[in-house]
């Protein structure tokens, strides 16, 4: 039997140079840093449909499904085998705000050149990895 893999995804807004990015708080899970809005996919959803979905629960921003493009996949070795996928809101609406006060105590727009010491690892690998399509294995030994 497979129980099957995590899956998260991710969502990279951009400003004038700057990205939106969350600081996590009171999950237990990365707390203390900064990571983007995102969460996982739930039963029934589409990549896209779950990446909409976070990024309101978490910000009140909107998207429509058809300005969310596909940058990159990170398949890591954490607590678990994960899957991530980073899409990109090519138009968005609305003015960010913090929507969860018990998972983010921080919402701010950071110059993707210049990102907060305390970002979660694998998300700063996957905003340095360069153009999209990209794909990232984290964590993983070659040791079998």
């Amino acid at each position: 039997m497979h129980a099957g893999i995590p899956t998260g995804v991710h969502v990279l807004c951009e400003r004038e140079g700057r990205i939106l990015m969350i600081r996590r708080a009171g999950t237990g899970f990365f707390d203390g840093l900064y990571s983007l809005p995102g969460g996982h996919v739930e039963p029934g959803e589409s990549v896209r449909m779950a990446a909409r979905r976070e990024l309101r629960e978490e910000t009140g921003l909107e998207v429509e499904l058809s300005a969310l493009a596909y940058v990159g996949v990170v398949h890591r070795l954490s607590d678990t085998n994960r899957i991530d996928f980073f899409v990109r809101a090519d138009r968005f609406g609305g003015e960010p705000r913090i929507l969860e006060p018990a998972k983010c105590d921080r919402l701010e727009w950071h110059d993707r050149r210049c990102l907060p010491t305390e970002t979660v690892a694998y998300v700063r690998a996957a905003l340095e990895a360069g153009a999209a399509p990209w794909m990232l294995e984290l964590g993983w030994s070659d040791r079998a």
